[in-house]
């Protein structure tokens, strides 16, 4: 399955994400997610995803019980190299501590009664979580290492689209990333041309190039590429 992909020859996200639902497919599970591990608890679960099929309505759940960054999965996942494994106790809160307000249990999706979940790390260091969901028992032995390197596999496949992000960034001007980060705060043209201070047309001017350089098909789309690859 994976393993005859050479990573040099995936360039984009969505490649990634076309190997990542043919592995879940291999394995028998449902859903996935790749996101970075939270280091601390004010980091927003939306913030820390990178990659995955959850469903927006339980991305909005963590983010709205901020549960993901002291979840037993995460907890787990920073004492260990090895694979987590469980049901849906692993997203839930960890507890109510002293002066900890009750968090109300997220509503998991059916199919995601089971999870296997790793550890891996950019060439860098960065931590990051890559876990996969559904409704089958427990992998063990050759099938629990396999799934270990298919993911490894996906997730060097994923950092080479980091890398590639790096270039993007070196080829946008610092006009361009600034502009880019205005609109995504929300901006009009006319108020970035005001902040800027320029005019509307030369706005417009560094949309078209940003939105070219990022082989992106809109301004939207070019905001939405710059934020996943981190530009903004």
């Amino acid at each position: 399955m994976l393993f005859d992909v050479e990573p040099g020859s995936v360039r984009t996200e969505y490649e990634v994400l076309h190997l990542m639902r043919r592995l879940i497919s291999c394995f028998g599970y449902s859903h996935f997610v790749v996101a970075r591990l939270p280091m601390a608890e004010e980091q927003r679960f939306a913030e820390c995803l990178v990659l995955s099929n959850w469903p927006a309505e339980l991305v909005r759940q963590f983010d709205a019980a901020a549960i993901f960054p002291k979840s037993p999965l995460a907890e787990r996942l920073r004492r260990t190299k090895l694979p987590v494994t469980g049901g849906e106790e692993l997203l839930q809160a960890a507890g109510t501590g002293e002066g900890r307000e009750a968090v109300r249990p997220v509503q998991l999706h059916p199919e995601m009664a089971r999870h296997f979940a790793v550890l891996l790390h950019t060439t860098s260091g960065e931590p990051f979580l890559t876990m996969l969901s559904g409704r089958r028992e427990e992998p063990a032995g050759a099938e629990r290492a396999m799934i270990y390197l298919a993911l490894v596999q996906a997730f060097e496949c994923l950092e080479r689209t980091f890398e590639s992000g790096g270039l993007v960034r070196e080829k946008l001007s610092s006009r361009e990333i600034e502009c880019l980060r205005w609109a995504a705060a929300g901006k009009s043209s006319d108020e970035i041309a005001i902040i800027l201070g320029i005019s509307a047309y030369t706005v417009a001017s560094y949309f078209k190039s940003a939105t070219r350089k990022l082989d992106a098909v809109n301004r939207m789309q070019a905001i939405a590429l710059a934020m996943r690859m981190k530009l903004i």
